[in-house]
């Protein structure tokens, strides 16, 4: 199964979104193998963002994402990166489907709620730089039989 990393940024977290997004993730079949609240410092933004770092917005994603904690999480699933990347929607949740987590709680390109890796590398390299290896619990639920045929798990 894959793994990926979610953080719910401080628009989630100072608007109380946090239970509602996280119980659309368990909804869905996903499974918690980490979670954590942490303040985010410019240093691990500037790595996590490098490639924004030199665009003009840059100083306003810093005071955006340090504004409040944040929550950060690593989900497993199968395809568990593009599962979450189809429920999250678009980037700007103005462009973002209703029914997905920016549709449905956003309405701007930068206080949208949550942040998911966007591909295997990506979400390799973020839960690492988010958390501790003895951080991520590896388990299967024991309803797993529930949410994939045996053949899926």
């Amino acid at each position: 199964m894959e793994k990926t990393l979610v953080i719910f940024k401080p628009s989630a977290v100072e608007r109380g979104l946090v239970g509602r997004i996280l119980a659309r993730f368990e909804n869905k079949g996903l499974i918690i193998e980490g979670i954590k609240m942490m303040q985010l410092t410019e240093e691990i933004l500037r790595e996590h963002y490098a490639h924004l770092v030199d665009r003009p917005f840059f100083p306003s994603l810093l005071r955006s994402m340090t504004a409040t904690p944040v929550i950060v999480l690593c989900l497993k699933g199968n395809d568990a990166i593009n599962v979450v990347r189809m429920m999250t929607g678009a980037t700007n949740g103005r462009k973002a489907q209703p029914g997905t987590i920016r549709g449905d709680f956003s309405v701007s390109g930068q206080e949208n709620v949550v942040h998911a890796s966007s591909s295997p590398e990506d979400a390799e390299v973020e839960i690492a730089r988010f958390f501790r290896p003895e951080e991520i619990i590896e388990w299967t639920p024991a309803g797993i039989g529930f949410i994939y045929e045996p053949d899926e798990r």
